[in-house]
């Protein structure tokens, strides 16, 4: 598991990180991401999440949706992500 740095009061986060998986079985892998707000009074709260098989990825900037815990997809939440294989 890898994690970004936490970033407080931010509505247009930007993490600009770069994390390398290797993988062993790249038709059976899943890419699993997870947005939470950090919050240093309260829980965190779950800002969405998603699971893309990474055989489906494709390399370039992509923009990924968000879930709820329910697995509906938020309207206006999304992630813009840039992916690079090698």
């Amino acid at each position: 598991m890898k994690k970004t740095n936490t970033l407080e009061d931010n509505w247009v986060p930007t993490w600009n990180e770069e994390f390398e998986f290797p993988l062993t079985i790249p038709e059976l892998a899943l890419l699993w991401i997870e947005v939470h707000e950090y919050d240093m009074s309260k829980k965190d709260d779950s800002g969405g999440q998603t699971c893309l098989p990474v055989s489906e990825l494709r390399s370039g900037i992509r923009v990924v949706p968000l879930h709820d815990r329910k697995g509906e997809k938020y309207k206006s939440v999304k992630l813009l992500m840039h992916f690079e294989f090698v």
